[in-house]
């Protein structure tokens, strides 16, 4: 079953009355530093260039392998033409694939928090910058991809985060409904994302992210999973629904 293509829903066309969470993947739900730093390294390797760091990695991700490639050769002062960028691209993906999962671990106590949120009857979905042919084989290794209704990548359709209809047609495809939905994210890309749609928003604080969470005004921030219970998603939603309904007198 792919679970990444936009012709892959359980529940195509029908709205579902379970409340929806959908994730982020690198810097959220899966702690992916480590390779994704191994692999760039790899890659920019290739012209000499000096190896990048945790600290560069958050300047660097976000918007899929491509750009961080690009943000990788201009950070080192060697922008790269387009023809470039593709031999490049494929050496990354060759060296990332073959690793997979590598050191790339679940955040603390994520896998107990999707455990609460179904037992409480919510469906729970990703919403990725990162390619699909590298987003879907590494949840499938952590064994966590079939507890998604739905994976998107940053090469599903024509746009991605932080444009709102990436996580609009995420929740589409999941059978959810934007008013009984929340993204959780670690970044711009997530939280801005969430804005465009009208999405209420949860930031986590030990993401990717180059600002402070609460920079980014997400709807409600955890610090770690233990506090992602299904109490704390309708509190997120009914807040997310006062600030786009507010109470005038």
């Amino acid at each position: 079953m792919d679970l990444a293509t936009p012709s892959f829903s359980a529940s195509e066309g029908l709205i579902l009355t379970a409340t929806l969470v959908v994730f982020d993947l690198d810097g959220t739900m899966i702690d992916t530093a480590p390779d994704l730093i191994e692999s760039l390294n790899h890659t920019i390797a290739a012209r000499d260039l000096e190896p990048v760091s945790f600290d560069d990695l958050t300047h660097l991700v976000g918007q899929g392998a491509r750009v961080m490639i690009r943000r990788a050769f201009d950070l080192r002062g060697y922008p790269l033409s387009d023809q470039e960028v593709d031999p490049l691209f494929d050496r990354f993906i060759d060296h990332y694939k073959a690793h997979m999962p590598g050191q790339s671990r679940p955040f603390a106590g994520l896998e107990a928090s999707l455990d609460r949120l179904e037992r409480d009857g919510c469906r729970v979905a990703v919403c990725t910058n990162k390619a699909e042919q590298l987003a879907v084989p590494l949840l499938r290794k952590l064994g966590l991809a079939d507890r998604m209704a739905v994976i998107t990548g940053g090469d599903t359709f024509a746009f991605r985060k932080p444009d709102g209809r990436h996580l609009l047609e995420t929740i589409r495809l999941a059978g959810g409904d934007p008013a009984k939905s929340i993204l959780v994210g670690d970044s711009v890309n997530d939280i801005q994302a969430a804005h465009n749609a009208s999405v209420a928003s949860l930031g986590v604080t030990f993401g990717y992210s180059d600002v402070p969470i609460a920079d980014l005004n997400p709807t409600r921030i955890i610090s770690h999973f233990d506090e992602l219970t299904v109490e704390l998603v309708q509190e997120t939603l009914a807040a997310g629904n006062r600030a786009k309904f507010p109470v005038t007198a």
